[in-house]
């Protein structure tokens, strides 16, 4: 199983489960990561947080501990 965290800059993957409890799952769908949407990794900062994404047309930045929560494939 990976998380969005371990993926490197450049690669495009798909969301295949998102983990995490109520509000903070709540958020990481309202910024449009659900199942089967693609997410592209655009930019990871120097110090591994927080991580830049393309999701849905729109540039997002997650924070590292968002990441974890977020299965990919």
């Amino acid at each position: 199983m990976s998380t969005l965290r371990n993926i490197a800059c450049g690669q495009t993957v798909k969301v295949r489960k998102l983990n995490g409890e109520g509000p903070v799952k709540r958020r990481i769908m309202d910024m449009g990561i659900t199942k089967g949407v693609d997410v592209y990794v655009r930019k990871v900062a120097p110090l591994g947080d927080p991580i830049e994404v393309t999701v849905r047309g729109y540039e997002l930045s997650i924070r590292k501990a968002d990441a974890e929560m977020i299965e990919v494939e």
